[in-house]
């Protein structure tokens, strides 16, 4: 490969690396611009000790975000209902549901088979 060719693909990796930060930073403002649409008018901040709150979601990873998000906007579904939202397996759902109960962020209530998850806001404080 001669010298010309190596410095040609420098800059192209350099832009592909920026796009790719640019992208997840733009996921990241459609949370934060989500969960605003979504908040009650009468309150002014989000509670630093709520266990989803802005910054818990945006620490976590991509998969997970999604499905507590679709939690939030639901209140209260089944792995069904969220794999339904979300364009996925309702077992690849179930897992990730799961995956949020143990971490503590949503809770996990069983009505005869169905199963239904949501975020404890009682338990917050």
């Amino acid at each position: 490969m001669s010298n010309q060719e190596l410095l040609g693909k420098k800059p192209l990796q350099i832009l592909e690396k920026i796009r790719e930060n640019l992208e997840k930073l733009n996921e990241k403002m459609e949370v934060m611009i989500e969960l605003q649409k979504h908040r009650r008018k009468d309150i002014q901040t989000i509670p630093t000790d709520a266990p989803l709150d802005v910054m818990t979601l945006l620490s976590m990873p991509d998969h997970l975000r999604k499905t507590a998000m679709t939690v939030c906007r639901l209140g209260r579904a089944t792995a069904d209902e969220i794999a339904q939202q979300t364009h996925r397996a309702r077992a690849v759902e179930s897992a990730y549901l799961n995956q949020l109960v143990v971490m503590g962020y949503l809770k996990k209530e069983r009505h005869g088979r169905k199963a239904y998850f949501y975020v404890d806001k009682e338990g917050q404080g």
